[in-house]
């Protein structure tokens, strides 16, 4: 005799489906906990210490700290380098973006692999690649000397570094995003007789925006706070090629740490504020993606 099923059973199924956390609520409690607590150790404090340090010898030391000229050029040439990085990194992210995720043709798994280059080559290893290729005794060293031109310790130099270490934010960013929401729209618009340039301004641009703007924010959060690389090219001339983080580091090597972590306070500012706007682009991309597969479903 077959066994007969109460009626409620899928809707049980459907009620473990839509709960699916099963362990006690001591164990939940415990795992939150330890979270919490690595977060204050390791997050919380040391941004905590950063600002206390910075004021220790009172507000007046503070900005007399960052008035200093040696502090002033380092912020105003990492400030420079990140207005030139970003856009650049901008324009190359939409157009390996766009033409990865919207065509096909020979080199897009290579151009995608290129991509992520920076992410597996360590920042000290990129600024020496550059010293090789650039400096005194480098591949195109003789010549940028007979020709009067400097790239190595000077910001042409950093700038490169700094290109190369934060190009891949971008792009990475867009190539999901531009994936899901698929090619019907621009198909459409070229159907109804847009160019080329219509349809990326018109339809694709609107679609990324919250994602281009989530890549640029975290490009240039890597862009003003790039340590490895820089170091390398910059040949850390005080007043001139030293940039916020180099900065920081020659103050604290000087034992001079109310300066230095005044100056370090700026990126631990740059960080929260980096941080809040992350958030907010966050939300509005995931919305985006939402809103691209549920147009696509219908």
């Amino acid at each position: 005799m077959s066994k007969v099923l109460p009626l409620d059973v899928p809707a049980a199924r459907d009620a473990k489906k839509l709960n699916p956390v099963t362990e006690p609520r001591a164990v939940r409690w415990l795992l939150t906990g330890i979270a919490l607590v690595f977060l204050a150790l390791f997050l919380v404090v040391p941004l905590v210490a950063v600002f206390v340090q910075a004021f220790a010898k009172g507000i007046g030391y503070y900005f007399e700290s960052l008035k200093d000229p040696d502090a002033w050029s380092a912020i105003k040439l990492t400030l420079i380098t990140a207005a030139i990085a970003v856009p650049l990194n901008v324009v190359f992210g939409l157009a390996a973006s766009w033409a990865i995720a919207k065509f096909e043709f020979r080199g897009k798994a290579l151009l995608t692999t290129l991509i992520d280059l920076p992410f597996s080559v360590s920042p000290v290893i990129s600024g020496l690649i550059y010293v090789l290729i650039f400096g005194a005794q480098g591949w195109f060293g003789p010549w940028l000397a007979a020709h009067d031109v400097q790239i190595i310790f000077a910001v042409p130099g950093i700038v490169l570094a700094t290109i190369f270490v934060t190009f891949p934010f971008v792009a990475r960013e867009l190539i999901p995003l531009m994936q899901a929401q698929g090619n019907d729209e621009e198909e459409a618009a070229h159907v109804l007789g847009a160019s080329g340039w219509q349809i990326f301004r018109r339809v694709t641009l609107p679609n990324v925006k919250w994602g281009l703007l989530y890549g640029v924010i975290l490009c240039n959060a890597r862009a003003m706070g790039e340590f490895g690389a820089v170091s390398v090219v910059s040949g850390h001339i005080r007043g001139q090629t030293d940039t916020m983080p180099l900065h920081v580091e020659i103050l604290y090597n000087e034992y001079n740490f109310s300066a230095a972590f005044a100056v370090a306070s700026l990126l631990a500012l740059l960080a929260l504020v980096t941080l809040a706007l992350k958030l907010i682009a966050e939300r509005r991309m995931s919305q985006a993606v939402t809103e691209a597969r549920t147009s696509a479903q219908h």
